[in-house]
């Protein structure tokens, strides 16, 4: 297994982004991505997002269409409740990359875009949370 830091530069390339700044989380059943304006189509079970990073303008306000993975309840780390919608695609971390589903959230008040978590990391990867930003070192 590969040891990682507690925050990491993770790269989703189906959807050409590269470099975003993730917080690993072993606390945190699934992985989450901060987004606006998510608008939910049942018919044809797709959802369309802005991806939100102020610190990559070119990823600021940039729109994606997906299938819909899951639509489910989420507790959040306050306790409170929300109905959110998940998608899957693939996540790379250093070398390694593994296809995944992360839901859609609005993360404004996190200071991290990305949060990874333990499906994720599974049997993939060590976390020690005494280093950041070590999974880029091969």
């Amino acid at each position: 297994m590969k040891t990682i830091g507690r925050f990491e530069k993770v790269a989703l390339p189906e959807l050409d982004i590269f470099d975003i700044d993730a917080k690993i989380d072993t606390g945190a059943d699934a992985s989450a991505i901060h987004c606006e304006h998510i608008r939910i189509d049942e018919k044809n079970q797709r959802v369309s997002f802005y991806l939100l990073d102020p610190s990559h303008p070119s990823y600021h306000h940039k729109s994606f269409n997906f299938p819909i993975h899951k639509i489910k309840t989420i507790k959040s780390s306050n306790g409170t409740k929300e109905e959110r919608v998940s998608i899957r695609t693939r996540v790379r971390l250093g070398d390694k990359t593994y296809l995944t589903s992360i839901s859609l959230a609005n993360r404004e008040s996190m200071k991290y875009p990305m949060l990874i978590g333990k499906r994720y990391l599974s049997k993939r990867f060590l976390v020690d949370v005494s280093q950041k930003y070590i999974g880029n070192i091969l």
